[in-house]
């Protein structure tokens, strides 16, 4: 352990001596814990440093060491610890690039030409309850602004085949019902409802148009860019997990490894943020297991930036 010398009575400056080396070091020492610890700037071994509890020049521990009561030895930060924290950080980083890459990949997928299909059902509630509605004229409208309008059959139901991928809106006009507007997505990579669509009808005027919507996506331009959106927000985790792995092989510099596992913490609020979990399951999982791993990361490092003291430069 260093021995500090008689402090100057304006600040908390000190010089020590590292037991390895033998090199002199000047540190500045916080009020607390009364055990810091500082890097040698020689051979980088970490410096035990008790602060001195009174005044220069008598009743310092330096000039009576049995003053006060022996305190509990000082433990050197564990390398084990460190390079668990560089591992984590490791890992946040390779498994923020792979879910960056799945929406990326999932983003090309969604633009591929394809066709799906919408059915459903169109309901009467004049009567108080529901029954199927004949004759209803359903008209679906693509992300191409191109309409196919169809009648409802003796039980009520539509289809529509071919329908391109994006977003669709379904118009159900009758005479004598209020008109209803249903918002719905097809696609490769996410589906809202496209079967099985219920639409109730109430007695009212055709002009009053009620809209539901039934999908988190407008449009095809929307879910891509919300894709795109996601893998660069995953790409700044990969970057600041990375550079703080890198960083944090030295153990004086725990809150930079801090700032790499608040990164992993967030990735599942930007997914949350964009609609993402309701598109790619896997990502959402993903997401869940880095922040779990930056939990950790924070807690270790928290702990070891509360035990050492502030860098001596």
């Amino acid at each position: 352990m260093g021995r500090a010398s008689r402090p100057a009575m304006s600040g908390p400056t000190v010089y020590v001596r590292c037991p390895q080396c033998r090199g002199d070091l000047r540190v500045v020492l916080a009020p607390a814990p009364p055990t810091q610890w500082f890097p040698c700037p020689h051979c980088r071994a970490p410096v035990a440093v008790v602060v001195p509890r009174d005044p220069p020049p008598l009743y310092t521990w330096e000039v009576l060491p049995g003053l006060y009561p022996a305190l509990p030895a000082p433990r050197i930060p564990p390398r084990r610890r460190v390079a668990a924290v560089t591992v984590a950080l490791l890992v946040i980083a390779v498994a923020s690039a792979a879910l960056a890459g799945v929406l990326v990949f999932d983003a090309w997928q969604a633009v591929q030409p394809g066709t799906f299909g919408v059915s459903g059902a169109v309901e009467s509630t004049a009567s108080g309850f529901e029954q199927p509605l004949a004759g209803a004229t359903v008209v679906l409208t693509n992300d191409a602004n191109r309409s196919t309008s169809v009648l409802t059959g003796p039980d009520g139901t539509f289809s529509f085949g071919s329908v391109p991928a994006g977003g669709v809106t379904i118009n159900v006009t009758a005479p004598g019902y209020a008109s209803r507007s249903v918002s719905t997505f097809v696609s490769s990579v996410y589906d809202g409802p496209t079967s099985g669509i219920v639409i109730e009808m109430t007695p009212g005027s055709p002009s009053n148009v009620t809209s539901v919507s039934l999908a988190e996506f407008p449009d095809l331009e929307q879910l891509v860019a919300s894709l795109g959106a996601g893998a660069i927000l995953l790409g700044v985790v990969t970057i600041v997990a990375g550079a703080a792995a890198v960083v944090s092989t030295r153990a004086d510099r725990p809150a930079v490894a801090v700032i790499g596992g608040a990164a992993g913490m967030l990735s599942p609020f930007a997914v949350v943020y964009l609609s993402l979990s309701s598109v790619d399951l896997a990502v959402s999982v993903g997401t869940a297991v880095v922040a779990a791993i930056g939990a950790c990361v924070v807690a270790w490092r928290a702990i070891l930036l509360a035990q050492t003291g502030p860098a001596a430069d």
